[in-house]
């Protein structure tokens, strides 16, 4: 039994689990498995409840808005009251969004509780950068990322498919009310869990400095805001072609949705399965080589769906687009160790506020762009990476060689 238990120790060590990084994984996945389960169907609930294609639209747009406008006064909130206080509050606003949803008898009343929903979603985000930064050191906060992505993306694998079982039963508007009564009992066992298990480090308390947010911006590191200008480029260059990729593939080469659908399945299943080994990589050999190789797979994702012209050829561009986050755990705890750890939520929100702000135009853009030529939003987004590819390997150079993180 005890060598039961110090191989579980090992193991759960070797993943970047200490006691506060499994609450916050037990988080991420409970309230993401949750939510899963009605997510994909929302704009069907929303239409059944009486709104229009426009109000689909704008409920969209508010939903990208509030992940830009959350994400400093999340990170605020997790250095000024620190990260229990925070991720609890975060959980249980969320919680109430959810039961304004189930009870919601008109579409207004859905985008009312987005505020809530939204507060887990894009509030707590900070906070999950300061409970990995708080608890482990930098040679296994990349792991630990990268079980945080997969933690995010396996919810999407088993949560929509149960959602679809419980529509087929119950009828949609209702299986989503059910779906919704089951994401209030994880939320609740979430929120039950963060109270009984987190553990607040005593110098989180005792770190705070009240800094204004020009402050914040002032005190970031050089070479984090070199790499925020990069990715903010590689952002709005996948922004661009995002939502007319599958409009390509299927309404301009012909290619059916079941096809679409098995395409997207293997870009998830490459992106799960780079996790794990990058992030090791990424802790052993330090984080900048690993970014700049995500980075170009950024770039030529649209180029490579541009360029497809057979099914082969294809399933080869979303392998390569799967391959986009092989790189995603380098470049949080990159992000991580560049901030200050004084002031790591509020710097971790001002950059993914500034990011997300950027990219909110990105998909209309790529709107105006379609209507001239198909072809065009995917040209552009590949030119827009490149840029970024260019402003981070010239920016890379800034980089501490001792604050990329080796084990």
């Amino acid at each position: 039994m005890h060598s039961n238990r110090g191989r579980a120790a090992y193991l759960a060590a070797g993943l970047g689990f200490s006691p506060n990084v499994a609450v916050l994984a037990a988080s991420i996945f409970g309230l993401g498995l949750g939510e899963e389960l009605w997510q994909a169907y929302l704009p069907k609930y929303l239409s059944a409840l009486g709104a229009s294609g426009l109000i689909i639209g704008m409920f969209a747009s508010a939903k990208d808005l509030l992940d830009g406008l959350y994400q400093y006064p999340g990170g605020w909130m997790t250095d000024r009251f620190g990260r229990k206080r925070a991720l609890m509050l975060f959980t249980l606003l969320a919680l109430v969004g959810y039961a304004v949803y189930a009870l919601a008898s008109h579409w207004v009343v859905v985008l009312a509780g987005l505020a809530l929903v939204m507060a887990w979603k894009a509030g707590a985000f900070p906070a999950t950068f300061a409970v990995i930064g708080d608890s482990l050191p930098p040679g296994r906060r990349a792991i630990a990322f990268s079980v945080q992505s997969i933690l995010v993306r396996a919810p999407r694998v088993l949560g929509a498919p149960l959602g679809g079982l419980l529509i087929l039963t119950f009828g949609l508007t209702q299986g989503v009310r059910v779906a919704l009564a089951l994401t209030l009992l994880t939320a609740t066992a979430v929120l039950l869990t963060q109270r009984r298990f987190y553990r607040e480090p005593p110098s989180v308390a005792a770190s705070y400095a009240p800094i204004p947010i020009g402050g914040v911006w002032r005190g970031m590191h050089p070479s984090l805001r070199r790499l925020l200008l990069a990715d903010c480029l590689i952002r709005i260059g996948e922004g661009i072609a995002a939502v007319f990729i599958v409009l390509y593939v299927t309404d301009i080469l012909g290619f059916s949705v079941p096809v679409y659908g098995l395409l997207y399945a293997i870009q998830q299943a490459v992106a799960i399965g780079s996790y794990l080994p990058s992030g090791r990589v990424a802790d052993l050999t330090g984080r900048t080589p690993l970014v700049a190789l995500t980075f170009v797979f950024f770039a030529l994702f649209p180029l490579a769906i541009h360029a497809a012209r057979s099914l082969p050829a294809l399933v080869a561009a979303f392998v390569l687009g799967g391959l986009k986050e092989v790189g995603e755990p380098a470049r949080k705890s990159l992000i991580l160790d560049l901030a200050d750890p004084g002031s790591r939520g509020r710097a971790v929100g001002l950059y993914y506020t500034i990011r997300n702000l950027l990219v909110v135009p990105a998909g209309t853009i790529g709107g105006i762009l379609w209507q001239r030529s198909p072809a065009l939003p995917l040209q552009v987004a590949f030119a827009v990476g490149l840029c970024g590819v260019i402003v981070f390997l010239i920016a890379s150079k800034g980089v501490p060689h001792h604050e990329v993180g080796h084990a």
